[in-house]
């Protein structure tokens, strides 16, 4: 049987080593090797990394549905896709015998779309998980075939959800694979009324409003963490959050974003319901990531209480 898999960043690299141990893989799609970093330097996506280490060759059309004949002539029977990043045209979708298949980051039909891990903490859920479905032209809106979840911990951001997912969608592919060889799946059509989205994270996106609730904003900051990082503005200049706290306080007299907390343990900082966010690693414009030692004994040492973020 040929096997194409189609997949780009971290997450799709675990999906590739499980598949490769148990099926052949013909071939790799993936992105376009992409300028990174203040010097732009031309760096391979994660899974073309590790295809090349497996030695499989590998294909990086810069769009798929210009470029769909170059896979076609692979004559693939089955073709598998986790966060490839881009959409597959008709004609590719109609080749293959045992169809195509996707590696899906939730419980569809919640959190169709590019960005459904970050969502998913953004909107404080307790539990997300991972859908293997047959690919279909409406995006993410194919039969499911088999689901599993996964309980998202009060303390996870997206890098931590991101590697438990990655883990448990690896196997659950393989598995599912084996079950529609041997024709023991029913697929399940979704009901597209219970349909939600979630769109790529966009720059408005990652600005944090004080005015919202602390829970809120400490499910904003853990959910654009440790990309693309939530960021705030001090004194004129964009601050970056990468991690903070939730703390719970009966007190609700300071306005939304004024620092009531300034020491080497936290940034502490009000926000519109009164309670509080504590800042405990950030990034000042122009510098590295820092903890908030470090960030006490240099920006926030000219600093004073009442000072507010986001103006």
């Amino acid at each position: 049987m040929n096997i194409i898999f189609m997949g780009t960043p971290d997450f799709a690299v675990p999906v590739l080593q499980e598949l490769h141990s148990k099926y052949p893989v013909k071939a790799v799609v993936t992105q376009p090797d992409r300028p990174v970093g203040r010097k732009k330097q031309l760096t391979p996506p994660p899974v073309k990394i590790e295809a090349e280490r497996l030695g499989l060759p590998v294909i990086q059309p810069e769009k798929i549905r210009l470029e769909w004949e170059s896979v076609a002539e692979l004559e693939p029977d089955l073709i598998v896709t986790a966060a490839f990043g881009q959409i597959l045209p008709k004609e590719l979708l109609d080749i293959p015998k045992f169809n195509c298949l996707n590696v899906h980051a939730s419980l569809l039909p919640k959190y169709r779309g590019g960005a459904p891990i970050h969502q998913a903490i953004i909107d404080g859920e307790a539990e997300t998980g991972i859908t293997i479905m047959y690919m279909a032209e409406k995006l993410d809106a194919g039969d499911i075939l088999s689901q599993t979840r996964v309980a998202i911990d009060e303390s996870d951001d997206v890098g931590s959800l991101h590697d438990k997912l990655s883990k448990v969608g690896a196997p659950l592919l393989t598995d599912t694979i084996a079950r529609l060889l041997k024709g023991d799946i029913t697929p399940i059509k979704q009901d597209d009324s219970e349909a939600t989205f979630a769109r790529n994270i966009s720059r408005d996106m990652e600005k944090l409003d004080w005015n919202k609730s602390g829970r809120e904003l400490y499910n904003q900051i853990r959910g654009l963490s440790p990309w693309p990082v939530a960021y705030t503005t001090l004194e004129g200049q964009n601050l970056k959050i990468w991690k903070a706290d939730y703390v719970e306080t009966s007190s609700n007299t300071h306005q939304p974003g004024e620092i009531v907390e300034l020491s080497d343990e936290g940034l502490v900082i009000s926000a519109g319901d009164g309670q509080r966010i504590k800042v405990i690693e950030l990034q000042p414009a122009g510098k590295k990531r820092m903890d908030a030692a470090a960030f006490y004994r240099g920006v926030g040492s000219r600093l004073s209480l009442g000072t507010r973020l986001g103006e």
